[in-house]
């Protein structure tokens, strides 16, 4: 547990200074809530948001609810992410509603909504989270068309980061 943890806040502190570009604002959205918001981890310049309860799926719909304009959502287990990943999903959600980031597990790395207030209320339920089948059954509830942007890997698991670190995705 203690060396995730460290590869975690290490990979986050790596992950915010490589997406941060003026073209853009990075919200971070954090649990546990109370001490995610007081945490003296996390850059001071950078707007925090609770996450709250519930499973997944929940916590991503409301972090998205809670941005006003085209938005995108990613998890800090992306090593391989860049700006112009970010860049060419924001692209797809000026001509799609939504926009999917494949991972090559069966799930996705990022998930994006051009309207994000206003997305469906189902949005995110009934996906099988942390299988192969967690993409398609997220896409089922997304506003259609759905635009795909490149495939990545993302952490899940201690050979998924094995993965990376041989690789050199993880420095």
């Amino acid at each position: 547990m203690t060396t995730a943890a460290w590869w975690f806040r290490h990979q986050s502190k790596q992950l915010i200074r490589r997406l941060q570009d003026p073209r853009w604002s990075l919200i971070l959205s954090v649990s546990p809530d109370y001490e995610g918001l007081q945490s003296r981890v996390w850059p001071t310049h950078i707007h925090r948001i609770p996450q709250g309860r519930g499973d997944l799926g929940d916590r991503m719909a409301r972090s998205l609810r809670f941005t006003s304009g085209p938005s995108v959502l990613i998890g800090a287990d992306i090593p391989g992410v860049t700006r112009k990943h970010i860049a060419e999903a924001f692209k797809y959600l000026g001509s799609a509603p939504s926009v999917l980031g494949p991972a090559h597990d069966g799930g996705f790395w990022l998930v994006g909504l051009r309207h994000p207030s206003i997305a469906p209320k189902d949005i995110f339920q009934n996906v099988r989270w942390s299988s192969q089948y967690a993409m398609i059954d997220t896409e089922r509830t997304l506003p259609r068309p759905v635009a795909k942007t490149a495939m990545l890997h993302d952490v899940d698991t201690v050979e998924d980061l094995q993965f990376h670190l041989k690789s050199g995705a993880c420095r």
